[in-house]
């Protein structure tokens, strides 16, 4: 037996297979909105069922499941969010999980990785591009990719030297988790956010619930097709060439280099896989997420990325290690 290999049994392997069923109790909970139908209340599941449109039974058993799960207790008859989910869960809590309705729209593109793996693409019948994509999903998507970024954004950005830097760049940046990061590291520095046009009112948004407007600014387009504005010190992807080919993120590149000043920097974060692409095992497991969702989309090697910068003009400065399973590979013109 290899060291790292791991011994499964049949045993082990059905109860493996069976946590699908867990995150689809969840999944569905949350996308019926049941826990903010409850909110701090205690209702019976006809009561509960009312409120969500459903079917009495059914929702009894689903409500049912939850409380086996940990997400609900039943106390004589009554259903009643516990702690945790009153707090992640609940619509209009400070710590409102509102990114897991991105969650239940992976749920649907993973049903199809038999397919993709047959066709070698996405076989999703929906518009490729963000901007054509339905406003709900976009806002559900914005808000997982904030969810996930704040809590550990100024921590990756405090790995940057931002000596002398005063203008930087967010390409596809979002709702501008990390442009608001640069700002609050830096020493007057600027941001400004790229994106889609279906994206940047929604950026707005976010920046003007953090009080950044006068220090970040927006501009619309598409990396594809458009230029980038000029004139930075840093040009910032943050989990984006991961959407992308290899050539696509070739031409984003050389882009991001005409976009920065003689000396800037091009720094590119996502989850840099080995040679080998089975480290980060995260990695590995999200390149099968973006043949589902994309149509060319997969992760790259540090390698790869080295032979994007030096194509562009760009000569490779180093690789920064972050928490978590991302690294940021950096150029300098």
């Amino acid at each position: 037996m290899k060291k790292d290999e791991k011994l499964y049994s049949p045993e082990s392997i059905s109860t493996f297979i069976r946590q699908f069923q867990h995150i689809r109790v969840l999944l569905t909970a949350f996308e019926l909105d049941i826990f903010s139908q409850i909110g701090s209340s205690g209702m019976d599941s006809i009561q509960i069922a009312e409120k969500i449109n459903a079917n009495p039974r059914a929702t009894d058993r689903l409500l049912n499941a939850l409380c086996v799960l940990g997400f609900l207790y039943k106390k004589d008859g009554k259903f009643s969010n516990t702690r945790d989910s009153g707090k992640y869960l609940v619509k209009g809590e400070p710590e409102y999980m509102a990114g897991l309705m991105h969650q239940v729209h992976l749920w649907d593109t993973w049903t199809t990785l038999t397919d993709c793996v047959k066709k070698g693409t996405s076989v999703i019948n929906r518009p490729e591009k963000v901007n054509d994509r339905d406003p709900e999903w976009l806002q559900s998507f914005i808000a997982a990719m904030h969810y996930r970024a704040k809590t550990n954004a100024a921590e990756i950005i405090a790995r940057i030297d931002l000596e002398n830097v005063s203008k930087l760049l967010d390409v596809g940046g979002g709702s501008g988790v990390y442009a608001m990061a640069f700002v609050n590291a830096g020493n007057n520095l600027t941001a400004t956010v790229f994106d889609l046009p279906n994206v940047i009112p929604i950026t707005q948004k976010y920046i003007r619930r953090e009080h950044m407007d006068g220090k970040i600014d927006t501009a619309e387009g598409d990396y594809n097709l458009d230029q980038l504005p000029t004139g930075y010190d840093i040009v910032f992807l943050s989990d984006i060439v991961h959407s992308n080919s290899y050539q696509e993120n070739q031409k984003l590149v050389n882009k991001c280099a005409a976009s920065i000043n003689p000396g800037g920097r091009i720094i590119v974060k996502d989850q840099i896989m080995e040679d080998s692409r089975i480290k980060p095992a995260s990695g590995a497991l999200f390149a099968l997420n973006m043949l589902v969702n994309t149509m060319a989309g997969d992760t790259y090697t540090e390698k790869e990325i080295k032979e994007w910068f030096g194509h562009a003009g760009v000569r490779f400065e180093e690789t920064i290690d972050i928490p978590g399973h991302d690294s940021m590979v950096v150029g300098r013109k």
